[in-house]
């Protein structure tokens, strides 16, 4: 039995929470980066798939781990369409999402693609595997949608709807919800691997995937102010980098593709936390009303995962 199949259900939602708040902290260093560092969307993207590579490498090889025996071709067939699927999946996800929101804006991107992926992931959830949410599952992700639409969009966002940005969020979308199906579809089988092998090699071909628009866009940081815009890019390759896509991946592998998705809608929340306590954004009405349904209905899907699972232990 793989690591991610004996995870508790308790524990791998624990993983998902903490991994979109680590997310959520990639926008206000990003925020912090862009127009001082000389970085453009790509390139950041570029460096903090790297240096997630070499976090991992590190924490392979601090761990001692031996190698793995030569698999056999089935395995290793299996293995590298895992590799790609996610790998492929990762960069859409983040390439199309930075697209959006320089087409269409911050808001309406960010609104787009978080509201469309959980609506695509409980559709491909429930054709590809049959798993089905329930009248309440259905209502927490409903107030989660809702939710989301308030916190971004409550305050008159200025991002303009452009038919472009949009189509690019939706793709972004359907980046999350490919890596998400496949690393459920992977966990049900007991063949999800190990969660950080898997985003090792999803941030090698991400990082292969997007060189060559970075070096496009501008490869190098300005000289003026390195020792800070390194310190940034170290903490966006370790924390929600290396770190949140671990836990992810061992989260997702267990829970409901759908649940995964809805409860990763905290990214938002985190990131406004942090806009209102560090960056000195002002927490309007909307903001904190978004923010409350949200997180309700997080927890509410969150404690129906965890009861169907609570059930079936053993008395």
């Amino acid at each position: 039995m793989s690591a991610s199949r004996a995870l508790p259900v308790g524990r791998a939602l624990l993983y998902l929470v903490l991994s979109a708040t680590a997310w959520g902290t990639a926008g206000a260093a990003a925020a912090l980066l862009y127009g001082r560092s000389g970085l453009g969307p790509m390139a950041l993207t570029f460096w903090r798939s790297a240096g997630g590579v070499v976090l991992l490498l590190a924490v392979r090889a601090l761990g001692g781990r031996p190698a793995a025996p030569t698999a056999r071709p089935a395995a290793l067939r299996r293995r590298l369409s895992r590799i790609l699927v996610n790998g492929l999946g990762l960069t859409l996800f983040q390439a199309a999402y930075f697209l959006a929101v320089q087409r269409t804006g911050l808001a309406v991107a960010t609104v787009v693609t978080l509201g469309a992926a959980p609506l695509l992931i409980a559709v491909g959830a429930r054709l590809t595997m049959g798993e089905r949410l329930g009248g309440a599952g259905g209502l927490a992700v409903g107030g989660a949608l809702g939710g989301l639409a308030v916190l971004v969009l409550g305050d008159g966002g200025s991002g303009q709807v452009r038919p472009a940005g949009v189509a690019w969020a939706l793709l972004s979308a359907a980046g999350y919800a490919c890596i998400t199906l496949y690393t459920r579809r992977l966990g049900r089988a007991g063949d999800g691997g190990s969660p950080y092998t898997t985003a090792l090699w999803s941030f090698t071909v991400c990082a292969v995937c997007l060189l060559p628009f970075a070096a496009a866009e501008g490869l190098w940081p300005d000289p003026a102010g390195i020792g800070r815009t390194l310190g940034l890019l170290a903490y966006l390759a370790a924390v929600p980098t290396a770190l949140a896509y671990g836990l992810y991946f061992a989260g997702a592998a267990v829970v409901r593709a759908t649940t995964a998705s809805v409860v990763a809608l905290i990214e938002p929340v985190s990131a406004t936390v942090i806009a209102v306590l560090l960056l000195g954004e002002r927490l309007t009405t909307a903001t904190a009303a978004g923010t409350a349904v949200l997180l309700l209905s997080v927890t509410g899907l969150a404690l129906a995962e965890a009861r169907p699972a609570a059930r079936a232990r053993p008395a």
